[in-house]
């Protein structure tokens, strides 16, 4: 007979985070997107390995993502290869960084650095939203199959192209477990 194995607590967390979202966000018109509607929030999923450009609670696109090399928890200190969890701001557009373009987020937040100083551990920083590393020409993945950033958020180049068009300086950057 075989063993039955229960959801654990985290995976239940996660469909309940899952589902209230897709609850919360209603798909916008294709006309709508095609008229160039800019996103007013990115939404980052960490255990769904998705990132969602929204407006007006509509979502605009939703993408495949990789993540820090060790993904489950949220950044401690630098070099932990954790991608961040809280709620922070685009700060930057960087199109000569060594990935095709990068977002720069603003990590860390002033919680970060307080915990991080309690912790008696540097934060760390330099979280971007990026696509493929330079180099790697036209190699475009549509799913992500390891997660292999310092903490980063990848994406494919196409998708770091779109995202790169619908937001703006201070767009608000969502990071959830």
């Amino acid at each position: 007979m075989p063993e039955i194995r229960l959801p654990t607590r985290r995976r239940v967390c996660r469909d309940v985070s899952l589902a209230a979202a897709a609850l919360l966000v209603r798909p916008m018109k294709a006309e709508a997107r095609a008229s160039g509607a800019r996103a007013d929030r990115v939404v980052v999923i960490k255990s769904a390995r998705k990132l969602m450009l929204l407006r007006a609670g509509n979502v605009l696109g939703m993408f495949p993502v990789a993540l820090g090399a060790h993904p489950i928890g949220p950044k401690r200190e630098q070099g932990d290869g954790r991608t961040p969890e809280g709620c922070y701001r685009i700060d930057g557009f960087n199109s000569h960084s060594r990935f095709y373009r990068a977002l720069h987020i603003s990590y860390p937040n002033v919680e970060d650095v307080r915990r991080a100083r309690a912790a008696g551990v540097a934060p760390g920083g330099n979280i971007e939203i990026h696509g493929m590393p330079n180099g790697y020409g036209h190699y475009d993945p549509i799913a992500f199959y390891k997660d292999w950033t310092d903490g980063c958020i990848a994406v494919s180049n196409r998708t770091i192209d779109e995202i790169w068009a619908s937001v703006g300086a201070d767009t608000t950057v969502e990071i959830m477990a």
